[in-house]
């Protein structure tokens, strides 16, 4: 009778720390959707404002660069955040945070300096294979990366505000007779169609592949000037 009762007791105190440890576990999860949404907040609400006041300012206005100062102050904190997030969790499940949360991690990646992109790349690259994270996400962090290095980009997510124009344009990108097969080989629209719906930026293929041998002729000859000072 002594070994059933502690048995009976040893049981119900097992189910017990099950119990309280999925309920800890829920706390957690509403805590980081929680955080989550705040950093999506943050991050891509004054983000949105700036741009609408560049739309009706222009780049160069007193409000859009005081609206920069926020965006910049937000990204601090916002950057600190998902750090704690990834070495805390590695890459969420999409069950966990959703496709929004997703989203959030990845911009925020995305506004860091390149090497913080680099920096989270392989956990990226490893998210997409465990079905984690959208193929989408991670070309965009590819791209960004190519384009901080002064490198042509591969799948055209980039753009870039030219000063001398005083208008945006596609960074220029590597091979763009063959970009649309990169791109719906991984599951994203045509160019066309993205930097219509994005940017509202018409493609135009030969203008583009035109940029692209010019950006590819200048950073040779940067190359070579440099040789020769060596």
């Amino acid at each position: 009778m002594k070994y059933i009762l502690l048995f009976s007791l040893a049981l119900l105190f097992n189910c017990s720390n099950k119990t309280k440890t999925k309920e800890q576990a829920s706390v957690k999860e509403e805590n980081l959707l929680a955080l989550i949404d705040d950093i999506w907040k943050t991050e891509q609400l004054p983000i949105r404002t700036r741009d609408s006041l560049m739309s009706i300012y222009g780049v160069d206005s007193e409000l859009v660069k005081e609206q920069q100062v926020i965006i910049n102050k937000n990204h601090i904190i916002n950057e600190s955040r998902v750090k704690n997030i990834l070495k805390d969790y590695g890459w969420p499940a999409k069950e966990m945070i959703g496709e929004r949360g997703n989203w959030t991690i990845c911009n925020v990646i995305q506004h860091s300096d390149n090497e913080v992109r680099k920096h989270y790349l392989p956990m990226m690259k490893q998210a997409v294979k465990d079905k984690k994270l959208e193929p989408r996400f991670l070309v965009r962090a590819e791209d960004r990366i190519a384009t901080e290095r002064g490198d042509l980009q591969i799948y055209g997510g980039q753009m870039k505000y030219y000063p001398e124009t005083k208008s945006f344009n596609l960074w220029p990108v590597f091979d763009l007779e063959n970009i649309d097969q990169r791109r719906t080989a991984i599951g994203l629209d045509s160019i066309a169609v993205f930097l219509k719906n994005r940017f509202n930026f018409e493609w135009n293929l030969e203008e583009q592949i035109k940029r692209s041998k010019a950006f590819e002729l200048a950073k040779q000859e940067i190359n070579n000037t440099n040789q020769k000072l060596k």
